[in-house]
This record gives structure tokens, C-alpha cells and sequence, in this order.
């Protein structure tokens, strides 16, 4: 019997790697993408010696609109079907809304809202016909508290895969499809060291606001398979998104803007 296997992209480090990692443990082949080629080669050859699955390596670029569906006719054609979609890829943007080259903004929508979509509505219908998925998608706490200062885009574009997650869990339910939102908050990986903000989050955030890949990538994995519509890993960050629930919106937003550039692109 072939194995199952799991499409996961931004795969080449951090939080995307761990769940690599992770499916190969339990039992899935794997697809893994990202722009880095060297480095999905890397993880490739480490999860095939100590997982001893298979693994496809799809260098892309999720900016470019047409990738998407190139990815999964990629897998498609070489007689594979995706059981699990992991929408991991994103990054975080420096500056204000405004600041930035319109081009940049449409790269960013494109790759961390269009692409989880267009992946999502091309596996979903072989889902759903053979009775069995999972999609995790990876959000952030970013999604579930008030925007601030310096995060218009990521908080907007994270909180869009929030409730796209929570709907299409409720679409799917029935279906043996389960859907979830993960939505970490700090997490050691590269993500501040591609934006530039290593520095200020380790000076202003203390130790015990961050969580290591490993522990956000088992938290993720375990409520795909609950089916849980959102996994907030950590409890600090579980009374964060608690508290924003609670707190008039006028106060979110003043705390947010106290805060300045602190939580932003988390």
C-alpha cells in the first residue's frame, strides 16, 4: 500500500522543516517546497535516512501566481495524490504600509493568501472524494489580536487564513477533510532574521514568550489530527489571544498602539 503523503510548503527551515520532519515520522511521504533548493535537498536526504520515506524536493517561488497549480500537477503526474496540505510558507515585511513598492505588497498577498487558497481549492475536491485529508495551515497570533503599528499586511493576510481555516473546517467536516488554523506567536526559526528584526525581539521579548519549531510543529500536527479549527500553542500565548477576545476593541487597539512596533510580524 503507498503511503500518504503531505505537501508542505515554505519547508526548507524553521517551523516548515519541524512539520516535515514530523509527517515523516508518522508515516507520510512527502513534497516539500520552497525557494531554496540546496536546502530542501538537505532536509530531504536527513528525512529519507532517518524516516526512510520518500521525498520529492519542488523548488518554487509561491509570488508567482501560476505555482500553485504547477505544484500539484507536478505531484499529480508523477502518480501521486496529496493527502495533507501544510500552507507554512510566509515572511514578514519592514515598515510601514505605504513605504514599500506596490509590488511587494502584491508578492506578499500572493504568497501568504492567494497561494493557501489556490493550493487548498486544487486538493480539496480529491479530498473530499476519497474521504480522507487534512490541511494545516499556518497562521500566527498575529490573526487573533488587533493590528498595530508596522504589521497592516501580516496581521490582515494572517487573520484572512484564521477564518478561511474556520469555515472551510466547518465545509469539511463532514467529509473526513479536517482543517485547522496554527497560530503560534514567537517562534525561534529564521522568520526575524529574513526580516531584519532579530535584534529588537530578542532585546524587547523575554525568554519565555518564545517556543522552539519542534513544540509548535507537535502542536499543529496533533490538532490537524483532532481536527481542531485553531491551534494556539503556548500558554502565554493562549491568555494573549484569550484577552483580546474579551477587551473592548478601542482598548485592544490602544494596547497595540502603546506597544508601537514591538509584536509586530509575529
Amino acid at each position: 500500500m503507498t503511503a500518504r503523503l503531505a505537501l508542505i510548503t515554505g519547508a526548507s527551515s524553521g517551523i516548515g522543516a519541524a512539520l516535515a520532519r514530523l509527517y515523516a515520522a508518522h508515516g507520510y511521504d512527502l513534497a516539500i517546497t520552497a525557494r531554496r533548493a540546496e536546502r530542501l535537498d538537505a532536509l530531504a536526504e536527513d528525512i529519507r535516512f532517518a524516516a526512510g520515506v520518500e521525498v520529492m524536493t519542488l523548488p518554487a517561488d509561491l509570488a508567482d501566481p501560476a505555482t500553485p497549480r504547477a505544484l500539484v500537477d507536478q505531484i499529480e503526474a508523477g502518480g501521486r495524490q496529496i493527502d495533507a496540505l501544510i500552507n507554512n510558507a510566509g515572511y514578514g515585511l519592514q515598515g510601514e504600509f505605504g513605504e514599500r513598492a506596490w509590488a511587494e505588497e502584491q508578492a506578499f498577498v500572493q504568497v501568504l493568501v492567494t497561494s493557501v487558497c489556490a493550493l487548498t481549492h486544487a486538493v480539496l475536491p480529491g479530498m473530499r472524494a476519497r474521504g480522507f485529508g487534512r490541511i494545516l495551515n499556518v497562521a500566527s497570533l498575529a490573526g487573533l489580536i488587533p493590528g498595530g503599528p508596522g504589521s497592516a499586511m501580516y496581521g490582515a493576510a494572517k487573520a484572512f487564513v484564521v477564518e478561511f481555516s474556520q469555515s472551510l473546517h466547518l465545509e469539511a467536516r463532514g467529509d473526513g477533510v479536517h482543517v485547522s488554523a496554527l497560530c503560534p506567536g514567537f517562534t525561534y526559526s529564521e522568520f526575524h532574521d529574513a526580516n531584519g528584526a532579530r535584534a529588537t525581539v530578542n532585546e524587547r521579548f523575554p525568554a519565555w514568550m518564545w517556543m522552539g519549531a519542534d513544540e509548535v510543529a507537535a502542536a499543529g500536527y496533533e490538532a490537524a489530527e483532532a481536527n481542531r479549527p485553531i491551534c494556539v500553542p503556548g500558554a502565554p500565548n493562549q491568555a494573549i489571544a484569550a484577552l483580546s477576545r474579551i477587551l473592548p476593541a478601542e482598548w485592544g487597539m490602544a494596547l497595540m498602539a502603546r506597544q508601537g512596533r514591538r509584536g509586530r510580524n509575529i
